[in-house]
């Protein structure tokens, strides 16, 4: 949906299902309803996960056309793409798997391009459409920093063939298409200033005489392609994970000439570590219930002096919990940003509120918005809703933020 020029929607992630039946049968269940519930006039904009396994199946014409009929019919279309998690994202153990194919991999290169040519069938006119997908790889998987440097030549190689490819779809069809890559805590990109160095010490000094050579234009117009095609996700989450504040992030990608494709707008747990033994004793057991087995939630610590800590999953900080003079950390956790406060622990709610007043005041950031949570369990038993409430929840106070 538009709110004051910008497009709002949900991630559909939070629908379980890797089969383009699946997500097919849950759209159909949920946009309708939450329109509803928000009472919404105009289109309804479509945040799309697609796993491999259901572009495969919407990439044939026939079923193309299906989806399209269906846009058509409920008023809404889809203006994003998450291409994140390539396979199963729900009931199983996903941890650091979120992240493979990664894009050392042609299955990555392959399946992205193939979900653009679906987005630019879907999108639009008059839009610009973006797919978020993961920062490169996961850090802790190279053993070297030689495994490092040749895991990213052959990741920036084909980063520019997708640029390549989203250049020729505009050529072909006039619709801009990005790749908004999504820097996450352990990721090989997992801050800005990792995202500018993808930029600086890769993608411009590889990309600039390949594709200059490649599609007989000069550096300069290769260079603009490049920032046009490759932007960034900014999960608010994530960034408030790593302590990163909104207006200083959003400058330093402003001076670098690189753009925010989306916001995603999600929310991590937020805790201020007590200083006696009791009482780290009694939050290590609440926290406890967090360290489930589906997904990573890594930890990012704040201490006395301002330096940062991090650790791969909170069963690691939990075991140095009861000796830590950590201050506070953050867990990679998206919970309901509806709530700032669950009990013992708080959410980074704050900076979701900053954010939306970063870019209602500068809307050049990004026009695109999308609600990412598909954690609920940390909701107390009395505000747990239906799953289509809760969206419809979420939204709503987003709704209500931008006033």
């Amino acid at each position: 949906m538009e709110i004051k020029g910008f497009h709002l929607s949900y991630c559909s992630n939070i629908h379980p299902g890797e089969s383009w039946d699946a997500t097919f049968q849950n759209l159909k269940i949920y946009i309708p309803e939450v329109r509803q519930r928000l009472k919404v006039k105009g289109p309804f904009g479509i945040g799309l996960r697609l796993s491999n396994e259901a572009s495969l199946v919407l990439e044939k014409p026939e079923k193309l056309k299906e989806f399209r009929t269906w846009l058509d019919k409920v008023n809404a279309y889809v203006f994003t793409l998450n291409g994140f998690p390539y396979g199963d994202f729900h009931r199983q153990i996903v941890k650091e798997k979120v992240h493979f194919p990664d894009w050392t991999t042609a299955e990555r290169k392959d399946y992205t391009i193939r979900c653009f040519r679906i987005l630019a069938e879907l999108l639009p006119a008059g839009l610009d459409g973006g797919m978020s997908t993961s920062p490169i790889s996961y850090r802790h998987w190279f053993t070297s920093e030689q495994e490092l440097e040749d895991g990213m030549e052959t990741a920036t190689r084909h980063l520019l063939e997708v640029v390549e490819e989203l250049a020729k779809i505009r050529k072909e069809t006039g619709k801009l298409l990005h790749l908004d890559i999504e820097p996450e805590p352990d990721g090989i990109l997992e801050n800005s200033d990792e995202m500018i160095w993808l930029f600086t010490d890769w993608l411009l000094p590889k990309g600039k005489p390949w594709l200059a050579q490649k599609l007989g234009i000069s550096e300069v117009e290769a260079e603009e392609l490049i920032k046009t095609h490759t932007q960034v996700c900014y999960d608010v989450c994530h960034f408030a994970i790593v302590y990163e504040e909104p207006a200083s992030t959003f400058a330093k990608f402003a001076a670098a000439g690189i753009k925010i494709g989306k916001i995603q707008i999600s929310a991590a747990l937020k805790v201020l570590i007590p200083e006696t033994a009791n009482e780290k004793f009694s939050l290590g057991k609440k926290l406890e219930a967090f360290a489930e087995s589906t997904y990573l939630h890594q930890v990012v610590a704040r201490r006395a002096d301002g330096k940062l800590k991090s650790y791969a999953d909170l069963p690691q900080a939990l075991e140095i919990l009861p000796k830590t003079k950590e201050l506070e950390w953050r867990i990679h956790f998206h919970v309901p940003v509806f709530l700032e406060d669950y009990g013992s622990f708080s959410s980074t709610q704050e900076t979701i509120s900053i954010v939306l007043k970063e870019i209602l005041s500068n809307p050049e950031v990004t026009q695109q918005l999308e609600v990412e949570t598909y954690t609920w369990e940390v909701l107390p038993e009395d505000t747990r809703l239906s799953l289509g409430e809760s969206i419809a929840r979420e939204l709503s106070w987003v709704i209500g933020e931008m006033g």
